[in-house]
């Protein structure tokens, strides 16, 4: 069962591709432009993205009545506001206060922190592209041809890795220990030979890899 995140926020631009962003990390989202409605869908959230600067009631007297009858559904705010005031008022009722602008990977490393803090069970089939990644058996099926892919342990490391930081963007040194668990040496090719066999399972086109992009002289991203 997918994890739902209630994203409430006016701005339509913010809200479209947010909600697909968040959509493509493979959470159920509902979207709604004012908080007036918000009440009717807490029972199914699990957790609640809310804006400061809302039509009608402000984003803080939203909050603060979300979490006085929900107590134990967590709350991040997003807004513009920058100053300490801001900041600590957010936080008499909120979990997070995320300012704006802000990148999507720190947006969905936030959501994760939060789902850990919690306790909440994270979406157990997520899809990327042409894959879907069923976390609770471990499967991995192509949607194209219908078939399993099958990897080898390192191989399956690596990738769920990678997607337990979909769209961030991780060094080889993080990789290298987090599957390995020994100390990276730097000009050290394994994970480079496992990261080409691997693209031969995943991608569509291993020349122009859409899944596991390259991030020149840093390391590797899952792209959804």
């Amino acid at each position: 069962m997918k994890l739902t995140i209630l994203h409430i926020e006016d701005d339509q631009e913010i809200g479209s591709w947010v909600s697909k962003f968040l959509t493509d990390c493979g959470y159920e989202v509902i979207w709604i432009t004012s908080g007036h409605e918000a009440m009717k869908h807490m029972e199914r959230a699990d957790l609640v993205i809310l804006d400061i600067m809302l039509p009608g009631l402000d984003g803080y007297t939203i909050g603060q009545r979300l979490k006085q009858k929900y107590p134990n559904t967590p709350i991040m705010m997003l807004s513009a506001r920058t100053s300490m005031e801001d900041k600590l008022q957010g936080l008499t009722f909120a979990d997070d206060y995320m300012t704006k602008p802000y990148h999507p990977d720190e947006l969905a490393a936030r959501i994760q922190v939060l789902v850990r803090r919690l306790g909440i069970v994270s979406p157990e089939i997520i899809q990327v592209m042409h894959l879907r990644i069923d976390q609770k058996s471990n499967r991995i099926l192509n949607t194209i041809s219908k078939t399993d892919i099958v990897l080898t342990g390192k191989q399956f490391h690596i990738f769920m890795y990678l997607l337990d930081h979909l769209n961030q963007i991780l060094t080889k040194k993080q990789i290298y220990e987090a599957v390995w668990g020994d100390p990276y040496i730097e000009g050290d090719k394994t994970l480079m030979v496992h990261i080409r066999l691997l693209r031969e399972k995943i991608e569509l086109d291993t020349s122009k890899p859409q899944i596991i992009e390259t991030i020149r002289g840093i390391g590797y991203r899952l792209r959804s």
